[in-house]
């Protein structure tokens, strides 16, 4: 197969608002030991990719400082030492950036098949969020059957594919959500109870829902909701931080129902994970969660498909927070 020297990428010239992206020409990348070039077919939008817009979260140095952190398309290209790929094979993947591109390197190890019956929009909605929910929700929290959870930001790429998985591995699921619509949207993905948090006190609904509390809560707002989340906790409880949209800093928090409940308070960042942690979480998901996936027991919720050359107006109606599930670019 004979590929371009070139290829279009979404730029960053200077930090900013949505605008400051530019589409430019640059040189196609060549894959190097353990890694596969995808031709880009569809890319996910995400909340780290507006915080790397906007100067908050710089890649590591390792990475490409082109936006993006998933993707799905076809195999273009295989590096030294990757086995079990083929040219022409039809994957989804994690990327350490460059998505917004119309070729990618990704690692070997966190590339997925597409699942059966998935086209590449539907197969690029998958790592990011599945990456995550897998490795903070059941790998670190521990979630298991007949457990209770509680996730923030239901209606999120991360909170619509958490409920679901939740869901489907016998959780008791409770989520957050700011509008009667949104909450709708949560119940029928498998929340027993949504809560508007822009009306109802979360911590007190599920204390009244559950008697107890849940055994863990999934957050990405951080400090502002550091002390009702402890208090949403039964005992030996976890919360699990994945963001923070809402602070990082939190001050005169009281400590002790932590010690009281013996309660444990862990998170964890994606991106600087060691590629063979990437790798394992990959295994997990392509013998525990693709099955679902072909089934439809769970499956990614998209909002919203955007034309590569609209990128602008994807982030725009990430940031708005209106949309609920996935925000998609569309490349071929």
């Amino acid at each position: 197969m004979s590929l371009p020297s070139q290829m279009r990428f979404v730029d960053l010239p200077s930090f900013g608002g949505p605008e400051a992206m530019v589409i430019v020409d640059g040189p196609v990348p060549v894959p190097s030991e353990g890694q596969i070039l995808v031709r880009t077919e569809a890319v996910g939008v995400n909340r780290p990719d507006i915080s790397q817009r906007q100067g908050s979260y710089p890649p590591p140095k390792d990475a490409s400082p082109i936006l993006g952190l998933e993707l799905a398309g076809e195999i273009v290209a295989i590096g030294p030492g990757v086995t079990g790929y083929s040219l022409g094979d039809k994957v989804c993947g994690l990327a350490n950036g460059g998505a917004y591109a119309e070729y990618c390197l990704l690692p070997a190890g966190q590339a997925l098949p597409f699942p059966r019956g998935y086209d590449a929009v539907k197969a690029a909605a998958l790592p990011e969020t599945f990456f995550t929910v897998w490795a903070n929700l059941f790998q670190m929290a521990g979630l298991t059957e007949g457990e209770k959870v509680l996730i923030h930001g239901g209606t999120s790429g991360i909170g619509t594919t958490a409920i679901q998985l939740a869901k489907a591995f016998g959780a008791e699921v409770y989520a957050t959500a700011g509008s009667k619509e949104k909450c709708e949207a949560c119940e029928r993905l498998g929340a027993k109870r949504a809560i508007n948090y822009r009306e109802e006190d979360f911590a007190a609904v599920v204390r009244q829902e559950t008697g107890q509390g849940v055994d863990i809560v999934l957050d990405m707002i951080g400090a502002a909701y550091f002390e009702k989340n402890i208090a949403s906790l039964a005992k030996d409880g976890c919360l699990s931080i994945i963001a923070f949209l809402q602070g990082a800093v939190a001050e005169k928090v009281n400590l002790a129902p932590i010690m009281v409940k013996r309660l444990t308070v862990t998170g964890s960042t994606m991106r600087p994970r060691t590629a063979e942690e990437k790798r394992a979480i990959r295994d997990d998901l392509l013998s525990e969660v693709w099955p679902l996936l072909e089934a439809g027991t769970v499956a990614p919720v998209i909002y919203e498909t955007f034309a590569f050359e609209d990128v602008a107006a994807a982030h725009r109606l990430m940031e708005s927070s209106n949309h609920i599930g996935k925000i998609m670019l569309k490349l071929a």
